[in-house]
């Protein structure tokens, strides 16, 4: 080979390098990897078979993960989908000593290099596996090259294994030049660079799922009535994202994601209610109106019981001076009947008063006014009259919806203002930018009303209208709820249908909800049997 053709050859292995590298790089397929770096090596030797093993986590073996043998057309691992039957090769024996009987442990432990001219006179490693199939196929096994995978790190994660070399133009297996071997090393090299970076990124990336994951478990716990709420909205929007995705007409026909807006829209679900760490857990489990700590009805039902007990006193000692004075026992069965009628109307107010403690989607202004009345009795502590309920309980039982005060459920509101900044403040990588915008839209409206920033339509990205639509399904369908039992999907589509009209929600995406059927589909894994009854859908889109 004259010089110019050296130095042509030597330019068109580093551009092939250069090459190889980038595609290793850029590729995110752990089998194609593997693939790229065998058909890489069979490009630099011309080898005839070539295997990969990788090294098991634990580090005690070596499993089989691509295997090729092009004379026999053999072709198993990889993105073949043919399973490698062959079991690991142990790395040490059962004294825990290196295994050095084969050329591939032998590099795997030591981190050197094996070139071999011919395995039947090579002495010093055991070529029986070898020889056995070459005496089941006919195979001959002679030129073998077994080369270490090793990182930046000096960490060995494989072993490549390279047979019969063949020459190029007469076809006859020849020995792994010392050329071909340090090639192989610098591909070896790059491979395990490569492997390393992408299960490093692989981890990294497994880890912040976890850590969110975490977080949302967390929140879940926190509450024992929101428990399940932050993994089951990703479920929803995730489902609801790929019906959109495959709708062909309408507003939403051209709407496509790629892998990476898919993740990022997991993501921000799992991340929605993350300011919630910050609510007051007294806020959140307040299951009951009276509740702070804990129910204050106990109290209430007390004072009842002390009303009932100076009814009874004011009984007796009307008796008492009726006696004195003589009167018949007509005079004392009206005290008697007085007496029974107070104490049937306190046990009803009684009961009154803790239906009204549970809370509820309504409460009608006389049920209020009725509170109020309650509320000016007097009752006697520490020998002052003071009223029945004070101010805030009165206050708490007059609650026309569910169990919060205005001020409690600003704190409640106030959880997605604090996500917001939570998450604005994370150093997001390109592919997770859109996040805080994403989490952050689930309590907004169409019509400009939701908070915490009135967005309206046009502000909003189809991925937090589609956020919305998944929290309000799971909040209605929820079980788990102190103040309300879930509903019915009857129930709940009818409420979602009217939001849809009153342009709360968005009319196209919620009618891909109903018409792909997303709404039934998530019902049948989360919603209670129970619950799940005929949905007239019809109705609801109109």
């Amino acid at each position: 080979m004259t010089l110019k053709e050296k130095v042509i050859a030597l330019e068109d292995r580093v551009k092939r390098l250069q090459e190889i590298g980038l595609s290793l790089s850029t590729e995110d397929d752990i089998n194609v990897i593997f693939e790229l770096i065998m058909e890489e090596a069979k490009n630099i030797t011309n080898a005839d078979g070539r295997t990969l093993y990788m090294i098991s986590e634990d580090g005690k073996s070596m499993k089989f993960e691509i295997m090729r043998t092009d004379s026999m057309n053999f072709a198993q691992g990889g993105t073949t989908g043919v399973e490698i039957s062959i079991p690991p090769m142990p790395l040490f024996d059962k004294d825990g000593n290196p295994n050095h009987s084969s050329i591939v442990t032998y590099s795997a432990t030591t981190g050197k290099t094996v070139n071999v001219k011919d395995a039947y006179t090579e002495a010093g490693f055991d070529f029986t596996g070898a020889k056995n199939f070459d005496k089941t196929t006919g195979y001959r096994t002679t030129s073998v090259l077994s080369v270490p995978l090793k990182n930046h790190e000096n960490d060995i994660v494989g072993v490549m294994q390279l047979i019969n070399a063949t020459d190029k133009k007469s076809g006859k297996v020849v020995t792994f030049s010392s050329d071909m071997q340090q090639q192989i090393e610098s591909l070896a090299s790059q491979g395990a660079v490569a492997l390393t970076n992408k299960r490093l990124v692989a981890e990294l990336k497994n880890l912040f799922e976890s850590f969110i994951k975490l977080i949302a478990t967390a929140i879940d716990k926190k509450s024992p009535y929101t428990g399940g709420h932050c993994e089951r909205v990703p479920e929803i929007a995730m489902m609801l994202a790929e019906a959109v995705e495959n709708t062909k007409t309408g507003k939403y026909a051209d709407f496509a994601m790629t892998d990476e807006e898919r993740y990022e829209l997991y993501i921000a679900a799992w991340l929605h209610d993350c300011g919630k760490v910050a609510t007051p857990p007294h806020v959140v489990d307040k299951g009951m109106k009276l509740e702070t700590i804990t129910d204050r009805i106990e109290t209430v039902d007390t004072r009842f019981e002390v009303l009932k007990r100076d009814a009874e006193i004011s009984m007796l000692r009307k008796q008492i001076e009726l006696m004195k004075a003589g009167e018949t026992n007509g005079a004392i069965s009206e005290t008697e009947d007085e007496f029974n009628n107070n104490i049937a109307r306190l046990i009803d107010e009684k009961e009154f008063i803790r239906k009204t403690n549970r809370g509820g989607e309504f409460m009608e202004e006389d049920d209020q006014k009725r509170v109020a009345d309650i509320g000016k009795y007097t009752w006697e502590s520490d020998g002052e009259l003071i009223p029945f309920l004070d101010e805030k309980e009165v206050r708490n039982l007059q609650i026309p919806k569910g169990t919060l005060l205005p001020e409690e459920r600003e704190i409640i509101n106030d959880h997605i203002v604090i996500t917001i900044d939570m998450l604005e403040k994370l150093p997001y990588p390109k592919n997770l930018k859109n996040v805080p915008e994403f989490a952050g839209g689930h309590h907004e409206k169409l019509d400009g009303t939701g908070y915490p920033k009135g967005l309206k339509d046009e502000d909003m990205s189809t991925q937090a209208k589609i956020m919305a639509i998944a929290d309000i399904y799971e909040a209605l369908t929820a079980a788990d709820r102190p103040y309300k039992d879930g509903k019915k999907l009857s129930m709940a589509m009818r409420i979602m249908g009217f939001m849809k009209k009153d342009y709360e929600i968005d009319k196209d995406l919620f009618e891909i909800f109903v018409k792909e059927g997303v709404y039934k589909q998530y019902a049948e894994k989360y919603v209670k049997p129970d619950q799940i009854d005929q949905v007239d859908e019809e109705a609801v889109l109109k």
